[in-house]
């Protein structure tokens, strides 16, 4: 938030527990985290909850390139490779999707129980690569 922003902020009636009258939570924490993000790009748990809010938002491009992010942070961390598969799925990118899905079970990922029933993946559940993964553990 910058101090123009802030201003107006420090003025706005709350109404129905709104922050700033006119800001859902969901846009607050995005600033937020934004703001954290762009003070330190290197921590990966402010990295982790910016592209799941964003994500909740629908800014699917966004998520995937945080995500992507993570990823580059943490290479072989079987969650980051997760959660970038469920924003590449979201995003409509099956194929990088499914790759990003295959080095998470790579690495160790072995939740295939959330895995068949995540909604993020809903796009990939009828594509043969997806139901190859599952066949093959």
């Amino acid at each position: 938030m910058n101090k123009t922003n802030a201003s107006q902020h420090e003025n706005a009636p709350l109404k129905n527990n709104q922050w700033f009258g006119f800001l859902s939570q969901l846009d607050f924490d995005i600033e937020f985290f934004e703001e954290l993000f762009s003070r330190d790009e290197t921590s990966v748990e402010v990295t982790r909850v910016l592209a799941e809010l964003v994500a909740k938002k629908g800014f699917l491009e966004r998520a995937v390139a945080l995500d992507r992010h993570v990823v580059s942070l943490l290479p072989t961390d079987a969650i980051a490779h997760y959660n970038l598969a469920c924003s590449l799925a979201r995003a409509g990118c099956p194929q990088e999707a499914i790759r990003s899905l295959s080095q998470a079970i790579l690495l160790g990922y072995d939740d295939l129980r959330h895995l068949e029933v995540d909604p993020d993946l809903d796009s990939l559940r009828n594509h043969p690569d997806f139901r190859n993964l599952l066949d093959e553990d």
